[in-house]
């Protein structure tokens, strides 16, 4: 199978592309840098291509005859304060990047059969209560909820072309090797680690592994369509969180992040944080999928375990 990768250099992009390589497949990424990250340099399966989005050019011509394209693509939304630019900047790579890519699919002769890409939980905007929340919940109204509504619509233009259309709701992915994690258990190991906030906002989360195992998925079973929350099979408030992390760790978990700082420095880049979303993986579960982390102890524990 040839697919074609946005946002494969990125955090998930690269292992996903390592994932597909391996099993013979052959992957094109598009990369603004015309270049591929040590990992994959080196893959004879692994192909970088040129691109510069919402652009057209001669990238396109990549996608005739393609079978699948995943969009990863996509700036940094949390952990920023949101200015005009940098609410920009995220449009244009989330919305801006996949209407690019529908373009491409009108031009290819030869079209690709599916488009998954990703998409967040912040679809369903952010939530200070505990409703469980399934693909068919509505979307929210905050920043990120429209634009994920945004992300979502522009993919959802492939369908016209007779291309299946399959979205990853992604929770935040952990991984050994870097990603929100990294940045997460810092305060920890200084002896400074706590909840956010008020702590009881859910925080839904995954782990790379089953994240990577999901998208593939969604590539692999024709019978995957529409929106997947890619997230483990319980969220938990943000304090349960905070208590496990200090547990595997070793480091005590009772010194808060306040909410009233968090909103001086980030604004409405805090709303994020803050508040969270209980999600669950009812379409992932109706299609088979079994995880190999669906506690949050084992997940940190196999990613704190190993060395980055």
């Amino acid at each position: 199978m040839k697919v074609i990768i946005s946002g494969g250099t990125g955090f998930i992009g690269r292992h996903l592309a390592s994932r597909l390589a391996a099993r013979a497949d052959d992957v094109v990424v598009l990369t603004r840098s015309g270049r591929l990250p040590a990992e994959l340099a080196g893959s004879e399966r692994v192909t970088p291509v040129t691109w510069d989005p919402p652009s057209g050019g001669a990238w396109q011509k990549s996608i005739d005859g393609a079978d699948a394209i995943v969009h990863l693509a996509g700036e940094q939304a949390v952990g920023q304060r949101y200015t005009d630019s940098v609410k920009a900047r995220i449009f244009e790579s989330r919305v801006k990047t996949a209407e690019a890519l529908v373009q491409g699919i009108d031009m290819a002769e030869k079209k690709p059969r599916v488009f998954v890409s990703a998409s967040g939980v912040g679809f369903y905007g952010g939530r200070s209560d505990a409703e469980l929340l399934d693909e068919s919940a509505p979307g929210g109204h905050d920043f990120l909820a429209d634009i994920c509504k945004q992300w979502e619509g522009a993919v959802r233009g492939a369908e016209q072309y007779g291309v299946r259309v399959a979205i990853a709701r992604l929770g935040v992915v952990f991984a050994p090797d870097g990603g929100a994690l990294e940045t997460m258990v810092r305060p920890f190991k200084l002896f400074a680690g706590g909840p956010i906030g008020s702590g009881r906002q859910y925080f839904a989360w995954v782990h790379l592994e089953d994240a990577l195992r999901a998208l593939l998925l969604l590539l692999d079973d024709d019978s995957c369509r529409g929106p997947f929350n890619v997230v483990a099979p319980h969220a938990l408030p943000q304090a349960e969180l905070a208590h496990e992390l200090g547990r595997v760790l070793g480091r005590p978990s009772i010194v808060p992040a306040p909410g009233f700082a968090l909103k001086l420095l980030f604004g409405e880049g805090a709303v994020p944080l803050l508040t969270g979303q209980n999600t669950v993986p009812r379409a992932l579960s109706e299609h088979g999928f079994e995880w190999k982390f669906g506690e949050l102890g084992a997940a940190l524990a196999d990613c704190l375990a190993r060395p980055s």
